[in-house]
């Protein structure tokens, strides 16, 4: 049985290890967004289907009391899920034509991103909350 030490390969590196950085934050967000939308878009096709059989009392359900705020708390996350997705797969696809992996850039430009799509969202809910272009 060999030991530890005479494995001259290097062990993988732990996050104990590295500082957190912009970059690691919207890999992680890219990755949770990813999965908030398959359940937001789940959950919308539910309610799509409930105002299509007409199960009425259970769609007004949704938007009564407590239950209309937890609503519009999934749809405003679902927004950002949507908005920050976009946003990070454009930078995918900068990154797969070999521009912006420069270490400080690329955190400069996460943070934009997730900036961006907090303003976009927020932006998009204060439109369609005050009436739109009415």
């Amino acid at each position: 049985m060999a030991s530890e030490t005479s494995d001259p390969r290097p062990l993988s590196p732990h996050l104990q290890v590295w500082r957190w950085h912009a970059t690691m934050l919207t890999s992680i967000l890219h990755r949770a967004t990813g999965v908030g939308m398959y359940i937001g878009t789940a959950a919308l096709t539910v309610w799509l289907v409930m105002l299509a059989t007409g199960t009425n009392s259970s769609v007004d359900f949704l938007f009564e009391g407590v239950m209309a705020w937890v609503t519009r708390a999934g749809l405003i996350l679902l927004t950002f899920a949507v908005t920050f997705h976009w946003l990070n797969g454009l930078r995918f696809l900068f990154w797969d034509a070999g521009k912006g992996f420069d270490p400080k850039g690329s955190s400069q430009r996460s943070i934009i991103i997730l900036g961006a799509a907090i303003v976009v969202t927020l932006g998009f809910w204060v439109f369609l909350l005050t009436g739109g272009a009415a």
